[in-house]
């Protein structure tokens, strides 16, 4: 079954400026050390098949530093995260697709990064290029694409290559209206056959329509987790954004 665990996990990034090459010099010679930068804090949650998790917060609280943890990008200075099952990362949409290739062999190529064999690529063939509404366009060059159609080809692969964890990062809104509600359909799809979403968004009414629960993170620090609603509320009033509550 597929499950992700943190315990204790901390993400330290160094500080870059200017004046580095002068702040070494100053720590070399008995200087104070600047202190770590905490992207992460002691930060500790589990989620188990069939959840949907929001992760909230205000930027650079730490969530894109959360699913590429999950995603095995980065490592953490401290505690331990345990993933297991195929994870597939939605963290920005297009990305590493090759303008000159077609949109078949982009997809091939995707698919491959993700994981599946040619043979478990062309079994989910038809389904990618059918939600993606690409048939006509699919043998041309992305270069032709809009970034529209970019990033339905690019959302359609992610998630129909059965991953078991699946992470989304601010791409819920993803081209018009009828294709966002196809999207969230998608993914109510995979909560009930068992998959586990890692979801970080700044649309709170898409968050409550999909997930389950919700993570507040505050500068690197769990501050708040527990049912979707219970956490969006608190998040917003503290946030003084005081949306309605749909």
């Amino acid at each position: 079954m597929p499950c992700v665990e943190f315990q204790g996990v901390s993400k330290i990034y160094s500080r870059q400026s200017r004046e580095f090459f002068w702040r070494f010099l100053a720590e070399a010679f008995g200087g104070k050390k600047a202190a770590p930068l905490y992207a992460l804090s002691g930060v500790d949650f589990r989620a188990e098949s069939g959840e949907a998790v929001a992760v909230v917060g205000r930027n650079g609280a730490g969530k894109t530093t959360l699913l590429s943890l999950v995603a095995g990008l980065t490592v953490p200075e401290a505690g331990r995260v345990s993933v297991e099952g195929r994870v597939s990362p939605l963290l920005e949409l297009g990305a590493g697709y090759h303008p000159d290739l077609t949109g078949r062999e982009n997809v091939m190529i995707n698919a491959a990064v993700l994981g599946l064999s040619r043979a478990e690529s062309e079994r989910c063939w038809d389904r990618i290029v059918d939600f993606a509404e690409l048939h006509d366009s699919i043998d041309e060059p992305v270069r032709t694409y809009s970034q529209g159609m970019i990033m339905r080809l690019a959302f359609s692969v992610a998630v129909h290559v059965d991953p078991d964890i699946l992470l989304v990062d601010e791409v819920l809104a993803v081209g018009d209206a009828p294709f966002q509600s196809k999207c969230i359909e998608r993914l109510k799809e995979m909560k009930r056959q068992g998959a586990i979403l890692l979801c970080v968004s700044h649309v709170n009414p898409l968050l409550r329509e999909v997930c389950d629960r919700a993570l507040w993170l505050e500068n690197g620090r769990l501050r708040q987790q527990g049912p979707v609603e219970e956490v969006l509320v608190e998040y917003e009033q503290a946030s003084g954004q005081l949306s309605a509550i749909s």
